[in-house]
């Protein structure tokens, strides 16, 4: 996020190459996407004094929240700026039922998930493993966690699950952008990480001009840092404040996307956060529920030019398919669109360079990376919502443009090529969700933009096979985030957290190419390891966790 000064005082991605250079052999095979209308607006009380959440907003969750077998679709929506509530109907939450037939009902009053204040993220996970798709949903200056009834129903349980509804006696009132559910001590309890974004106050907040009377928003550096949470799970339907013990507290940032994976193969979650103009977070898991923060040793801090960059979201899986998870996250203008290989020795080296992307990304603009494989060929791509935060940046600079169409890079066996969503007309996105929302084996997208309604892609898929697989853990915890999951030369971490603000469908997704078999390598949090041989491809495939070792 950026600019301006105070009163007195990405992505567009065209990656030729990923860890080297050199052009793909085949043009990159088209990609269809249909598009769906979804009838909701993005309402983030947009004012001409451009107070820093009005360019934030627009959280999205893909998941099946009523066990139909469809993906239903959720919308975090904003409030009255001065107020932080959700004085008109407008500002409503939004979650749309799918009937599987391409219809989408709204259930929101029903499920009761309108909200009270301005919301902005939203994480999804099963926290008492009763089978059912629980919600957190993150903004600013409160948070909200809706139990899951399994009656189409949710209920707001703040309160009695013990999750703080006041300020923090250092920092004040926190924003949070979003979180994570992960297993931190795999005792088979999903714990709750939240992304805290800067520390805002209207009444303090500094009044920034790029021009005389023209405001914009204020650069983070005009605000302070602060610290991530991170909540356990104590069974009983309450959490447990553990931020300072776990040494997560230690470390505050300007956080706007979080990615979960077991970046060292140790048999425990690792946490990145990508922030804004500020040094980035990998916070290692030591195990009991400790944490060091390890971003400068690992090489992940910053990128190599050494440069602060506003790290839009982020997305934390294995991109050249070597087993280890890999970092990529997006950034504005005149920035990296940074890229991080893992290497194998609980270390990451910057091919941003390498790849290009340092010509390429800089004149654009991105949010919300996710990292999924759309053509089935086996290699994961890479999608990226698009739009710059300032709705007046081409009068600052004509060479810069507000709104934006998404972005698409096909990867092949390491090399990427730019794919054509379908979308014709630029938009003001921010969150993206991802999830094959018609169940026909082929990954699609649904996209948050700001003042006017979202974008649902579907993909019309083509010749390659896929498997996808939902986990259910008995010893692990019921979703079985955290588990290892190799198949045919592919290795995922099962987890629903990606991009800004978003989650994703918790259903694992393997393109398999021509492959009409896969082979199933599982590694539960538990410890137990699975395997299945000559799998069929193109199938729904649950696999359920042996109840003893």
């Amino acid at each position: 996020m950026k600019i301006g000064t105070p009163v007195g005082g990405a992505i567009g991605i065209l990656l030729l190459s990923f860890w080297a250079a050199g052009p793909s052999e085949n043009a990159a095979p088209p990609i269809h996407f249909a598009y769906r209308p979804i009838d909701f607006r993005l309402e983030s009380c947009e004012t001409p004094r451009r107070h820093a959440p009005e360019t934030m907003a627009g959280g999205v969750a893909v998941f099946d929240y009523n066990k139909d077998g469809h993906l239903d679709v959720f919308f975090s929506n904003g409030a009255d700026i001065q107020t932080l509530k959700k004085s008109e109907p407008k500002y409503s939450n939004r979650l749309f039922e799918n009937d599987g037939q391409g219809n989408f009902k709204d259930v929101t009053v029903r499920a009761g998930l309108v909200g009270a204040g301005f919301d902005v993220g939203v994480a999804v996970g099963d926290y008492d493993n009763d089978g059912y798709p629980d919600l957190f949903v993150g903004g600013v200056h409160g948070n909200r966690l809706y139990h899951n009834n399994g009656d189409g129903t949710f209920t707001d349980v703040t309160a009695e699950a013990g999750l703080p509804d006041k300020p923090d006696p250092q920092y004040g009132p926190l924003w949070s952008v979003g979180g994570a559910w992960l297993d931190v001590n795999n005792d088979g309890l999903l714990d709750l990480f939240v992304v805290n974004y800067l520390a805002w106050d209207i009444r303090t907040e500094p009044a920034c001009e790029a021009a005389p009377g023209r405001f914009d928003y204020c650069h983070p550096k005009f605000y302070k840092a602060t610290p991530n949470q991170l909540f356990l799970n104590n069974g009983d339907g309450t959490f447990r404040d553990v931020s300072a013990e776990s040494g997560i507290r230690a470390h505050p940032g300007k956080g706007m996307g979080v990615g979960v994976a077991d970046y060292d193969l140790d048999g425990l979650p690792d946490i990145f956060v990508a922030n804004d103009k500020v040094y980035n977070s990998l916070f290692h898991n030591l195990g009991g529920g400790k944490f060091e923060e390890v971003a400068f040793e690992a090489g992940v801090a910053l990128a190599d030019n050494g440069q602060f960059i506003s790290g839009m979201g982020v997305d934390f899986k294995d991109l050249d398919n070597d087993g280890y998870p890999d970092i990529a996250f997006v950034a504005l203008d005149n920035e990296t669109f940074p890229l991080f290989r893992n290497t194998g020795k609980r270390g990451f080296v910057d091919a941003t360079e390498r790849s290009g992307m340092s010509r390429l990304s800089a004149p654009m603009a991105g949010y919300s990376p996710t990292i999924a494989d759309f053509d089935n060929d086996g290699w994961k791509d890479l999608f990226a919502a698009q739009s710059h935060v300032l709705d007046n940046v081409q009068d600052i600079d004509s060479s810069l443009q507000y709104k934006m169409l998404p972005f698409l890079a096909l990867n092949h066996k390491g090399h990427f090529e730019l794919a054509d969503t379908g979308v014709t007309t630029p938009i003001a996105a921010r969150g993206a969700a991802f999830g094959d929302i018609n169940n026909d084996g082929w990954m699609d997208v649904v996209i948050a933009t700001l003042g006017g309604p979202p974008i649902l892609l579907l993909n019309r898929g083509g010749a390659n096979h896929w498997l996808t697989i939902t986990l259910e853990g008995t010893r692990s915890n019921r979703d079985g985030f955290g588990a290892r999951v190799r198949l045919n030369g592919q290795t995922r971490f099962a987890t629903a957290t990606a991009g800004y603000s978003c989650a994703n469908d918790k259903r694992l997704h393997f393109g398999l190419g021509d492959a009409k078999t896969a082979s199933v390598e599982v590694l539960w949090p538990s410890g137990t390891l699975q395997t299945l041989k000559d799998v069929p491809a193109d199938q729904f495939l649950k696999i359920r966790e042996p109840e003893h070792p």
